[in-house]
């Protein structure tokens, strides 16, 4: 599996405190070097922590349950 950084942007949760968010693009890839499936969209914070796309521009710390809005 081979994840490629593809965005990144910022987050704030309701208390104010602003999360650097990365995106990264995972595919798996077959012997030949071809992709076998389409590419999952997969994010973690900057510091590693993973986080769980909701919707829009809504998503969530797996780690803790915290929501944070992406900022435009």
């Amino acid at each position: 599996m081979a994840a490629v950084l593809v965005g990144q942007f910022h987050a704030r949760d309701a208390e104010g405190r602003i999360y650097p968010v990365h995106e990264f693009q995972e595919s798996t890839l077959e012997a030949d070097g071809s992709a076998s499936t389409p590419p999952k969209t997969t994010y973690k914070l900057a510091i590693g922590d993973r986080v769980t796309h909701l919707d829009g521009d809504r998503f969530q710390l797996v780690g803790t349950g915290v929501e944070i809005i992406r900022i435009s």
